[in-house]
This record gives C-alpha cells, structure tokens and sequence, in this order.
C-alpha cells in the first residue's frame, strides 16, 4: 500500500489574537508543525498544541522560523549563519520543553516560510539551520521542498530528511513554490486540491502553473492551517487519499 504523511502548520495563535481551528486539524492531520514563538504562537499556545497533539497520537515537529512576529515569517532575514544557528536552537528548545511535559518529544524539524524558501538555495542559512538540528538532537528528521540545498546538506551531515510537497500551493516550472503575489500561487477548492494530491502520491506528478507536468516525490503533505477553509481542504484531501487506497500515517515517530 502507498503511504503519505498529512501536516499542518499549527499553533500559530498568539495571546488573543486565533489563527485557524487547531483541535480539528489535529484530529485529520498525522503531523503538527508547532511554531515556536519567532513567526507565530506564544508559550501558552504551544504548550496547549502539543498537548492536544499528544492526546491524539500526532506526531509533533518543531516549525522553526526567522525572528519576525509582525511579518509572520514571511520576509527574508539577513542574519549572520551563527545567529541563525542560535535562533533555531531557541526554538528547538522550547519546543522540546513544551512537547516533553505533554508526555512526548519532538521528532521534527520543519522552517516556515521565509526561511523555509531561502534554504531551498542559500548554501550559508542551510547549513546554520542543520548545524542547530545535529547539535541540538541528531535523531530529529528534517522536512523540506525536494531538491533544497539544505536537504543534501542534512543528508551530507548524517541527519534523516523527509520531502514535503504542498497541497493549497501553485509551483512553478522549477519545482519551487510560486510567489503568494501571482495568480495560481494558493488554491481554494478542496476538491480540486485532493485530486491533485492523489495525483501526486499515485504517479508522483503535478501540474505547475504555467501549465507543464512536474516530477515531485514527497513523503509528507502539507496543508495550511491559516488558509480559508483549512479543515474542510485537508478532510478532503485525507478523504480522497484514502479512498485511493493511501496510507495516511506520520513520516517519523509519534
């Protein structure tokens, strides 16, 4: 049988201000990207993420990202590798605290957005964020945009890595992410998302969005958690994988 894992960005509220129905993903989704306070999410919210993530047997990763609240993550950072390498094991850390009183343990590492498309390719920021990961915990899995730079570099350090492909996200020829600023860069219907998705786990292709077919292999599906919708796209997306005869099960230990 085929098997694919289901993630989600969570615990991305902050103080009273929500961000997305977090207890709903977390009964759909088979991993938790908890952010850790630098995008996204303050201590109370991360404890009660892994908390609820642990009750329900999800396996829970650290969603590391650069220090930029009123950004959400999402601009660039030109930070120093050596700072980078302290801010991502800030994070691990906390993250670990919150997951270990739950009764679990991290068993991931996933960069969010900025970071995330920067280490696709910029060989400096990639090998800070895997010196914090081998430094921090060298059993931990590293989820990442097939051919990044910072996978092979993970791999070249001894460390697991895991591929990740989006399912309410437009690519462009390159395989890389197209910019959330073009049209066709995020996708609404649910339905439309999850066949693309049972596209992409059964013949391992997608189409970007000028039009071309891409060769994509992933071992992990990412649905936003913040998106319009996120519950109803990722049930559908679950519904549709399994009604295809696809395992949804966790890429590393829960």
């Amino acid at each position: 049988m085929m098997r694919i894992d289901l993630n989600s960005d969570l615990g991305e509220a902050f103080g009273s201000w929500q961000m997305g129905d977090d207890e709903a993903m977390l009964d759909i989704v088979t991993s938790a990207n908890v952010a850790c306070g630098f995008h996204a999410g303050d201590p109370s919210v991360a404890r009660r993420t892994c908390a609820n993530a642990a009750a329900r047997g999800v396996s829970i990763g650290a969603h590391v990202a650069y220090r930029d609240l009123a950004g959400f993550g999402r601009r660039f950072m030109d930070v120093s590798p050596a700072e980078l390498t302290a801010d991502v094991l800030y994070q691990l850390g906390a993250l670990q605290a919150m997951a270990k009183v739950a009764g679990t343990e991290l068993t991931y590492v996933k960069p969010h957005g900025a970071l995330y498309n920067t280490i696709v390719h910029h060989e400096k920021q990639a090998a800070a964020v895997v010196e914090a990961i081998v430094a921090f915990d060298p059993d931990l899995v590293l989820l990442g945009l097939p051919g990044a730079v910072v996978l092979d570099l993970a791999e070249e350090a001894g460390l697991r890595t895991a591929r990740e492909a989006f399912a309410d996200r437009g690519y462009m020829p390159d395989g890389t992410l197209a910019p959330r600023s073009q049209e066709g860069s995020v996708l609404h219907d649910p339905w439309q998302v999850a066949a693309r998705m049972v596209q992409l786990v059964t013949t391992g292709t997608l189409e970007a969005v000028d039009g071309s077919t891409l060769s994509i292999e992933a071992d992990s599906i990412c649905t936003h958690g913040d998106s319009p919708g996120a519950v109803a796209m990722a049930g559908a997306v679950k519904e549709a994988l399994t009604a295809a005869e696809v395992e949804v099960a966790a890429f590393a230990g829960s």
